[in-house]
């Protein structure tokens, strides 16, 4: 990749699960840090909770291996650090003063309300380091339509995107994004960003958990990324993990 020192990429055809085939080089002893591996076709794509994850061609699947970004303390905050990256990219292949591009907490990009891309966080722990998986798919000519929420394709706003064109978008803003960062030590930087982009501060969402539905205001993060929701009864309730939706 051009201007991305220390940065590699590998490319396979078909695949079941690039996330997957990272840890499995990472078992077996190779150099996987700072290295994404990009597929055609995902044939066992997942997302969050165990979901299935339509992968099909002319969309991009990507995944990128990090060896130790972050501490056990930050672990809950990397989330964020992702989506500004995966906010910086789509801002880029897309015109913004075109459309509006919008972080959901904690890491879905939204475009003109409509979620455009899914990304898979999990830690892969050896010899008792955090490394890092991310898996980042990326809609761009078809998006899934039995969703419970709105969703797009990047090609509805600029027809002459290609998966090639997007992940040299997605490398560069990762490396971007990681460099200020910096282990963390760029934490109100990237924190500044997200709350600066992000739909519905202040405003009444929905958030599904495992085993109840809640709705009330969105009042903002703490330092680690939480989410703060203010209930009708004025309680503010803490939720480090559930899906945000907004009412029509």
């Amino acid at each position: 990749m051009i201007g991305l020192s220390g940065w590699r990429a590998l490319h396979v055809e078909t695949t079941g699960s690039t996330n997957a085939d990272l840890v499995e080089l990472a078992g077996a002893g190779h150099d996987v840090d700072r290295l994404w591996l990009t597929a055609g076709e995902q044939m066992q794509g997942r997302g969050r909770r165990g979901r299935a994850w339509v992968s099909p061609h002319g969309n991009l699947h990507a995944s990128l291996y990090l060896r130790s970004p972050v501490s056990a303390k930050e672990i809950g905050f990397f989330p964020l650090v992702c989506a500004v990256a995966l906010h910086r990219a789509i801002s880029e292949a897309l015109d913004e003063n075109q459309s509006e591009i919008k972080i959901k907490w904690p890491n879905d990009i939204l475009v003109d309300g409509a979620k455009c891309c899914g990304m898979l966080m999990e830690s892969d722990q050896r010899s008792g380091a955090i490394n890092i998986v991310i898996g980042c798919g990326v809609n761009i000519v078809a998006h899934p339509e039995d969703t419970p929420y709105p969703a797009m394709h990047l090609n509805e706003k600029n027809a002459a995107l290609t998966p090639q064109d997007m992940f040299q978008y997605l490398a560069e803003s990762f490396a971007r994004t990681l460099d200020e960062w910096a282990d963390g030590r760029g934490k109100a930087l990237i924190r500044d960003y997200w709350l600066a982009h992000v739909r519905g501060m202040g405003q009444t969402i929905i958030v599904n958990l495992a085993s109840e539905r809640l709705q009330g205001i969105f009042d903002g993060i703490d330092a680690d990324g939480v989410l703060s929701l203010r209930l009708p009864s004025g309680k503010v309730k803490e939720i480090s993990a559930g899906d945000v939706f907004f009412p029509r």
